[in-house]
């Protein structure tokens, strides 16, 4: 179970440059646990009357019979809900209903699902569901729930109820999900800031974060090595820009814990707190998700020392005449550059041909290089008993210097202010390997070059 976890968790982790798995997305076991419901005017049911608190005040006003939540979904345990997720809740005391609105419905068994989110062509949409099976459901799987009533005008709450009828309609309810600036939690943002015509965007826009996407992504991957390496090799340099705050409410618990700092005008031009209260639903008892991401830096800087270093023992041990080493050398040589040049043709081509933004300019392309293929292919075919320092026309020793100096440039450009991407971890990961590599099949006179025949003394008399 946990092999076939941390091979799944790096395939999606890699093609998640902008993604990365299905983030803040309800799953199809969600959906088809879920009862649907058409249109708020058609789904009966109130919640538990002691989470419901009702406005103080009672007008004829239209839209003064609503109260606007924010329900807030603390993480999960599969990839796509380590993110959390959001939903507007409606409730409605005059038709005497509740319901929640979701951008993050998706369905595996869609044609080409597969394809469309590798391509970043992924198709999500909004559906109204009643309250009294969503809230449950998320309780069962052990996920907080945070309930923020919202300070909106009548006006306001009319507004936004109208356009969420309107976009759960089945022409309207598709999206194109982009893990970063198009997910349920972005969606809901601009149903607000729609309904507030405008305040909200203008109170949080030019607030700046101390996190990036990568930063964000890595903290709430914490914990998890496969995913945490596959999301920092898959991210681009587009990855490390600074948030604002308006560009962080991309994750649901951010978007809960900015609107506690955002004040809006009131129908009387008053400025007052967006959230007037807040009500724990439910109270998880997984650990609350990480504040900080954790630095890897040692960890990976060790291994790629060690790697490093393995090679340059076995370097020696050829370079005295054991066969066995020269074969061991060979074989892990070429193994690491054929997954180091799979992983860099795949890194290119989320840049080159896909939506995934958030992996364009990957300077990772330095340690994980296409040209490593070609390496492979020519190490991995020297273990013939008497292999030609060229094969095919090709100088093996020349190409491992290539490799090598791009990795190590790839180190070297970090002093460049336009070539300064967070991928310190991989650099210490890979690098230190492709050196060595680099230097071992330099050394022309080892017995994996030239004849593979010991050197022999002239006997003069």
């Amino acid at each position: 179970m946990m092999k076939a976890r941390t091979i799944i968790g790096l395939i999606v982790s890699i093609v998640a440059g902008s993604q990365l798995a299905a983030q803040n997305s309800s799953s199809t076991a969600q959906r088809q646990a879920t009862a649907v419901v058409p249109a708020p005017s058609t789904t009966q049911g109130s919640p538990q009357p002691t989470l419901t608190q009702q406005p103080t005040t009672q007008t004829n006003e239209p839209g003064s019979n609503l109260t606007v939540y924010l329900l807030t979904f603390g993480w999960g345990d599969v990839v796509w809900e380590r993110f959390g997720h959001n939903a507007i809740w409606v409730s409605d005391r005059a038709r005497g209903t509740d319901i929640t609105y979701n951008w993050g419905m998706f369905d595996f068994n869609q044609p080409h699902f597969i394809w469309r989110f590798v391509t970043g062509d992924t198709r999500y949409w909004m559906e109204p569901i009643d309250y009294n099976v969503m809230v449950p459901y998320y309780k069962s799987q052990n996920r907080s729930i945070l309930a923020q009533e919202l300070n909106l005008t009548p006006a306001q709450r009319l507004k936004l109820v109208q356009f969420l009828q309107t976009n759960a309609l089945p022409e309207n309810k598709f999206y194109r999900y982009d893990y970063y600036r198009d997910n349920c939690s972005t969606r809901l943002r601009d149903a607000l800031d729609h309904a507030l015509g405008g305040q909200l965007q203008t109170a949080t826009v030019s607030r700046k974060t101390e996190g990036s996407y990568r930063w964000h992504t890595q903290r709430l991957m914490t914990g998890d090595i496969p995913l945490y390496t596959g999301i920092t090799l898959a991210l681009g340099h587009p990855a490390d820009r600074p948030l604002s705050m308006w560009e962080e409410m991309f994750l649901p618990v951010r978007l809960m814990k900015d609107l506690r700092d955002v004040q809006v005008r009131d129908s009387v031009g008053t400025m007052v707190p967006l959230v007037a209260k807040e009500m724990t639903l439910f109270q998880s008892t997984r650990e609350v998700e990480a504040s900080r991401p954790s630095s890897l830096l040692i960890i990976y800087l060790a291994i790629g020392l060690l790697l490093g270093s393995l090679v340059i023992f076995l370097r020696r041990r050829a370079e005295a005449g054991t066969n066995s080493s020269r074969l061991y050398l060979l074989l892990f040589a070429g193994l690491w550059n054929l997954f180091a040049g799979l992983l860099g043709t795949a890194l290119a081509a989320l840049w080159l041909m896909t939506n995934h933004v958030y992996s364009f300019r990957n300077e990772n392309l330095f340690q994980a290089n296409p040209l490593s293929l070609l390496l492979a292919i020519l190490m991995l075919a020297s273990f013939r008993s008497r292999p030609d320092e060229r094969i095919a026309g090709v100088d093996t020793a020349r190409v491992a210097r290539i490799v090598g100096a791009l990795a190590a440039l790839g180190f070297v450009i970090q002093i460049l202010p336009s070539m300064n991407q967070v991928n310190g971890e991989i650099v210490a990961l890979m690098m230190p390997v492709h050196v060595a590599i680099a230097f071992a099949f330099s050394r022309r006179e080892l017995p994996f070059f030239g004849d593979n025949t010991a050197p022999t003394t002239a006997l003069t008399r």
